[in-house]
């Protein structure tokens, strides 16, 4: 599908890095021989280093770009609220503290303790939900609405998707011969935007979302449709940041458009094999969600996919991970 048929450009996008730029980390690219020996079948791989990111993740881009958009259009913001298993909350609440803008959080009682120590550390409160999205979500707007607070998306937002496709302008730009990209997904905000600004600089280039256990994307993808039960729930997953068995109903559209239809699918086991080998060999703090992503260069199916394949980006979404808990 032409990627200038979608609400974010790829002048949104550039626009939204320029606007965030000054406030971010320009995150580097990382290789591995050994990765590179072990597992590339002749494929070498580019890690981008969002877990370096401020706060810990990629989801401070979006945040950025969303509140600085809302800025420009609202003369006064009493204050601003979302629902997070915890990376999105942290970095809106980094950017409200920035900003001087009051701040409150709705995570489930299960996020990690140093997520949440985090948020609050930021100085925005925090309102623990049963550990259910329909909980997540209805005690946030419940919580906006009585308080006049802006609700900001974790992903199902165009401003949050152009904050995130920054990622590839950066990515593309120090890798311009990229063949593909690995991207972990829970709502997709991250993937569609990266979709969007990858596809318009290389049309070439091949996105392929990666998933936990029990989302089952792949299907929805080739029937072409949103296969899912409703109400939307979590799947069973270490990974926390990717657990939303759901795309969202802005990104599925995009994701559907662009992303390729075979999805990489990780299992508890593989996720931990992905954080334990860049714990180990890359000496570099990841959680569960980036370790999805190393699975999936790990994996056997993208071993034998086309030979075209030569150079794969991998995106390292973040590194909160609770270090009292490890999963092994």
């Amino acid at each position: 599908m032409p990627v200038d048929t979608f609400p974010v450009t790829i002048k949104d996008i550039i626009d939204a890095h320029n606007r965030i730029r000054p406030h971010i980390h320009r995150t580097p690219v990382l290789t591995s021989e050994t990765f590179d020996r072990e597992y590339g079948a002749g494929k070498k791989f580019y890690f981008k280093a969002e877990n370096l990111q401020k706060t810990g993740s990629f989801k401070v881009r979006g945040a950025l770009n969303a509140i600085f958009k809302l800025e420009g259009s609202k003369d006064q913001i009493k204050g601003v609220t979302a629902d997070s298993s915890g990376n999105h909350g942290l970095a809106l609440a980094w950017v409200a503290k920035m900003r001087g803008l009051k701040c409150t959080i709705v995570t489930p009682k299960d996020t990690p303790v140093v997520k949440i120590r985090a948020i609050k550390s930021y100085g925005a409160d925090v309102i623990l939900c049963e550990p259910t999205l329909t909980s997540r979500e209805e005690t946030s707007k419940r919580f906006a609405e009585e308080n006049n607070y802006e609700i900001i998306p974790s992903a199902d937002h165009y401003d949050i998707i152009a904050g995130q496709g920054s990622i590839a302008l950066e990515f593309l730009e120090d890798v311009p011969n990229l063949d593909a990209i690995l991207i972990p997904a829970s709502k997709g905000g991250m993937t569609a935007g990266i979709a969007i600004a990858a596809k318009a600089i290389k049309p070439s280039i091949k996105i392929f979302v990666v998933e936990p256990d029990g989302k089952e994307l792949e299907k929805c993808l080739r029937a072409g449709t949103r296969l899912w039960p409703n109400p939307p729930c979590f799947v069973n997953t270490l990974a926390e940041g990717i657990k939303i068995q759901q795309l969202g109903h802005l990104t599925w559209p995009i994701i559907l458009g662009l992303a390729e239809k075979e999805v990489f699918t990780a299992t508890n086991d593989d996720i931990i094999k992905g954080m334990k080998f860049v714990f180990e060999r890359m000496k570099v703090v990841i959680e569960g969600a980036s370790g999805a992503a190393i699975a999936a260069a790990m994996s056997t199916r993208l071993r034998e996919m086309s030979s075209d394949l030569e150079n794969v980006g991998v995106i390292l979404c973040g590194g909160n991970v609770d270090l009292d808990n490890l999963p092994w």
